[in-house]
């Protein structure tokens, strides 16, 4: 069938805007946010890039996806509200799943599962977590270890809370903490250095498992990091990441 001139050029311009569309589409940049703040899980390296195995993890799932991603800083207090005002699409930031949180946000399956440990300096006479008592004890701010050292310790002991995981070491280290409740792997990461400091008792098993965080209601992608996340353990890209940076899986 012939099509008249006037006919034709309204199809080709419906056309193009459709593969404009498409194309627009194909270019869109998913948004992550991590902390930076959180060794060896997101930092900054001496240039100002982010690393760390949150980060390698994002831009695992982002390749496997076939996405095109940008990586950002947000401090932690701030992290959920910058995803709920739209600054960025997910957090890959070491969360937890929690009930609170997930009032305003959706999780993806865990992407690995932690546990919390008492730190203290060796020879300082704190060998469980009953000896705590009457001493100040640091957590980082808005997590779950702050949230088990206020709800197990806050009667007894002084808990000292710090915007950031770093802060919380540095006043351990100086002196000025007689204790710290922390997630145990960055605290296996701070102390492979600190021949001074060990961990005290056993983990504490809570049940934490570490997710993705989207917007509530985004489930096309909650559901493409979720496949992305069965690719990468299955192909062997999760191990490598891990051993990276662990003698030992933590998924």
């Amino acid at each position: 069938m012939r099509i008249g001139k006037t006919l034709l050029f309204a199809g080709l311009i419906a056309v193009g805007a459709m593969f404009s569309v498409a194309g627009a589409q194909a270019q869109d940049t998913i948004k992550i946010a991590t902390e930076g703040a959180y060794p060896p899980f997101n930092m900054k390296d001496a240039s100002g890039e982010l690393i760390g195995f949150d980060v390698d993890i994002a831009k695992a799932l982002c390749e496997e996806m076939k996405a095109k991603c940008e990586i950002v800083a947000q401090d932690w207090d701030g992290i959920i509200p910058g995803l709920v005002a739209n600054k960025y699409d997910a957090i890959i930031a070491s969360m937890s799943i929690t009930d609170e949180r997930k009032q305003k946000v959706d999780f993806t399956d865990r992407y690995y599962s932690n546990y919390l440990r008492i730190v203290a300096k060796k020879g300082g006479g704190i060998d469980s977590a009953d000896d705590l008592k009457g001493k100040t004890v640091g957590a980082q701010r808005a997590t779950i270890a702050a949230t088990w050292a206020e709800d197990n310790l806050g009667r007894g002991s002084t808990v000292k809370l710090y915007d950031t995981q770093t802060a919380a070491y540095s006043d351990l280290e100086a002196g000025r903490l007689n204790a710290l409740v922390s997630d145990v792997y960055p605290a296996y990461d701070w102390l492979k250095d600190k021949s001074d400091f060990t961990f005290v008792g056993d983990n504490i098993d809570i049940d934490d498992k570490i997710a993705i965080a989207v917007r509530k209601g985004d489930d096309k992608l909650r559901e493409a990091f979720n496949g992305a996340l069965k690719a990468i353990r299955e192909n062997g890209t999760y191990a490598k990441i891990n051993e990276k940076y662990f003698p030992f899986d933590i998924y």
